[in-house]
């Protein structure tokens, strides 16, 4: 009677650990705990992200270019005096009759319009700045999710553990105990250690993980080091055909509108043929008109003159500029096409993955969870009541523990699977 008394002692504490497992998880760094929800981590990183911000200086960058585009070239200023006169033997000899200088202004006026044509390529150096930007954005946003969702299912599996493992080391006391009086046999007590000292290791390799993606969830939003992340978040997808709401076709159509790479790769191709158009006239010579004015050096004193001067392209007419600007609409051209095949697989392989997730998923029975634990409740009492053995009550627990992760890890696929094509297609049709 008094063996039993002990593990039901043993197993009412356990009990008592499983309904407070939430509660002591959270509980070892909590001067240090950051709750978080999705949307406080969204806003967190477009206000804190160095990368974002980095980025951004790329644009303010373009936008400066576009001011140098439109200036015009400064006029030249020249004047020149006589350093020393033989005759007099002085130096700067301004004496009358004697003195001498001359001056002269002068400016450079471009033709062919490339003015113009610099400034819309510097206009386009902006907008490729900015499509860099977004795209970064949609990049980084897209690893801030996954990392979020990684976390929280983590976490949820890390109570699986802590579960079994807060039970189990009750119930280790409780039979050492009865052990050193004799009352049952050493193998039970090894086999409990055992199965604890598994459990142990398949958590640490579980924290080791989640110490990783937590550290890449706090660069992107720019938390201490030493803060731990509890992650907050209630939707479900409990049955629900999320795919089945937006056709194939408005995803690959979005795809094209809003993919921010693929719009660079299109601006890509504006840029080479307006630079072509650049080269071109660059074979065109600019025009220099000048002013000038002679004291004393000319064949009348005081000679004013006006010239212009431009050269002769004879030789070099900008063929190679010429060569390399086709060259590169050319090459444009292909990488473009090879950006629009590489979103047209990004969403075919994307909508694939995330149907064979949904699939899966929506193939469990709602009440699953709900009934599993309960059953796990049942397996405890007829266990306390020595209705089944120890090796069976451990085997049904590790199967608890394994269907609950595998639940978890098919939750995280399915979730980030949308996400995925959230990512592909530069929309966020799911999990809002």
């Amino acid at each position: 009677m008094h063996l039993k008394f002990v593990i039901v002692l043993s197993f009412s504490i356990q009990l008592w650990c499983m309904a407070a497992v939430s509660c002591a998880y959270a509980q070892d760094t909590s001067s240090d705990t950051l709750k978080l929800s999705l949307n406080d981590a969204e806003s967190r990183f477009l206000e804190n992200n160095l990368q974002l911000l980095i980025q951004h200086y790329n644009i303010d960058n373009a936008q400066a270019q576009v001011v140098t585009a439109k200036l015009f070239p400064n006029p030249d200023l020249n004047f020149s005096s006589s350093l020393y006169n033989p005759g007099t033997k002085k130096f700067f000899d301004y004496s009358a009759g004697q003195d001498e200088y001359t001056g002269g202004i002068s400016q450079l006026f471009t033709t062919a319009g490339k003015r113009n044509k610099n400034i819309q390529l510097a206009k386009i150096g902006v907008q490729q700045a900015q499509y860099q930007f977004f795209d970064l954005l949609r990049t980084l946003k897209f690893e801030l999710r996954n990392d979020f969702f990684m976390i929280y299912f983590q976490q949820q599996s890390a109570k699986v553990y802590d579960q079994e493992i807060n039970s189990l080391q009750q119930i280790l006391k409780a039979y050492q105990e009865q052990y050193a009086k004799g009352n049952i046999a050493e193998k039970e007590v090894l086999r409990i250690q055992s199965q604890l000292y598994s459990l142990k290791s398949e958590l640490t390799g579980l924290q080791v993980g989640m110490d990783t993606v937590q550290s890449q969830l706090k660069l992107l939003i720019r938390v201490k080091p030493g803060t731990y992340i509890q992650t907050q978040y209630n939707y479900e997808l409990n049955g629900k055909e999320v795919l089945g709401n937006v056709p194939y076709q408005k995803l690959l159509d979005s795809a094209y509108t809003n993919r921010y790479d693929l719009k660079l790769a299109r601006s890509a191709v504006d840029y080479n043929k307006l630079n072509l158009k650049l080269q071109k006239a660059t074979a065109i010579p600019d025009v220099t008109f000048s002013l000038g004015y002679d004291r004393r050096g000319s064949f009348v004193n005081n000679y004013n003159s006006a010239g212009v001067e431009f050269n002769l392209p004879f030789f070099n007419r900008n063929q190679g500029g010429i060569k390399q600007a086709r060259i590169a609409i050319d090459q444009s051209n292909i990488q473009l096409q090879n950006q629009q095949d590489q979103v047209e697989s990004d969403v075919s392989t994307s909508y694939i993955i995330a149907s064979r997730y949904e699939k899966v998923y929506n193939s469990f029975d709602p009440h699953f969870k709900g009934d599993f634990n309960h059953l796990v409740q049942e397996v405890l009492k007829n266990y306390q009541k020595r209705n089944i053995g120890l090796l069976e009550f451990l085997d049904f627990y590790d199967s608890f523990k394994v269907n609950t992760i595998q639940f978890n890890n098919i939750q995280l696929s399915q979730i980030t699977s949308l996400e995925q094509l959230n990512y592909v297609t530069g929309t966020p049709f799911f999990n809002k």
